[in-house]
């Protein structure tokens, strides 16, 4: 398996993609509800169509799964995870905080992750085994050892209301022990940005593949470790994720353990 040539096929599609996503925004676009707070517009059915035909070429064999289109034909064993839009209410909003996700999993191992903010033009990229990078520099995570110090990130889920005292004790307990929180709306971003040691912590639930396959990667191999709320290591089925430098791993972990809050 050449995978180099699946990282530069998901560098050429996610470049296209930033493409299309600047040339919408700014301008009028279509946008409708997949449920109270989820939405979809314009921009990520196009994006999501060029991603997908770029990756369709050059592995016509290939299964791809998209937060839009869902699962197509192919072989499983070679699964290409497609976020177009990453934080498409932002984007809906004419908020500049959004990113293309795109991740490539190997009989259910993700071997290589990539994250592009078409404005800002960062690049986070992995692929397994060989560390993590930022426009083509290594990247590693903080080494921040207290959770007083560290600046967290989260995010809300869009169900939030049918979790909402969960959502909200654990929020509330982090910003209680944390220097600061911040929500900026993309998970694939949150990830990356844990992995270059921007964030010390990231936590979220009730996500999708498409939302953390790439960024988990990524912040893996820049050094974080990377789990759900229980302390099992994360798989892109994972629902909820915590990624953290390692050495507040604990410190969250026990923040967000709702038996620890009754």
């Amino acid at each position: 398996m050449d995978i180099q040539h699946i990282k530069n096929t998901a560098v050429a599609a996610a470049y296209k993609s930033g493409e299309v996503l600047k040339s919408f925004l700014g301008g009028h676009f279509d946008v409708r509800k997949k449920g109270l707070k989820d939405l979809v517009t314009q921009a990520d059915m196009r994006s999501e169509k060029v991603i997908v035909d770029i990756i369709s070429r050059a592995f016509p064999d290939h299964a791809v799964f998209a937060e839009e289109s869902g699962a197509s034909p192919g072989d499983q064993r070679n699964q290409w995870i497609v976020d177009p839009l990453d934080g498409t209410i932002n984007f809906a909003h004419h908020l500049p905080f959004f990113a293309v996700s795109i991740a490539f999993v190997h009989d259910g191992k993700t071997l290589m992750g990539l994250v592009f903010n078409p404005l800002s033009g960062e690049l986070f990229s992995a692929l397994a085994g060989e560390g993590a990078d930022l426009n083509n520099e290594k990247i590693a995570v903080s080494t921040t050892p207290d959770i007083g110090d560290c600046l967290l990130a989260t995010g809300f889920p869009y169900d939030v209301l049918q979790l909402f005292d969960r959502v909200t004790m654990r929020f509330e307990r982090c910003l209680e022990h944390a220097q600061g929180i911040r929500r900026f709306g993309s998970a694939a971003l949150d990830l990356c940005y844990v992995a270059c040691g921007r964030f010390d912590a990231y936590w979220e639930q009730n996500l999708n593949p498409w939302d953390t396959a790439a960024g988990a990667l990524i912040a893996s191999e820049a050094g974080a470790v990377v789990t759900d709320f229980s302390n099992v290591p994360y798989t892109p089925s994972c629902r909820d994720i915590l990624a953290t430098n390692g050495r507040i791993h604990a410190q969250m972990l026990s923040l967000l353990d709702l038996k620890e809050m009754k």
